[in-house]
């Protein structure tokens, strides 16, 4: 694993379900295409596992 990820929010929040709204503010992504670097855990994972198809993720 890496020690970090980039992850960007790609698709708007609008219309989505409320839980995924949640997650995607409580990854720290506010607008679209904004990007945000968080740590390699598997607290993050899980998070991204619920939203993958609304943000775009790199290990760096």
């Amino acid at each position: 694993m890496a020690d970090k990820l980039r992850i960007t929010l790609v698709k708007s929040t609008i219309g989505a379900v409320p839980k995924n709204k949640k997650t995607v503010e409580a990854l720290g992504l506010r607008k679209l295409n904004k990007t945000v670097e968080l740590p390699d855990n598997k607290a993050v994972r899980g998070m991204i596992q619920q939203v993958r198809h609304m943000v775009k993720v790199e290990e760096i």
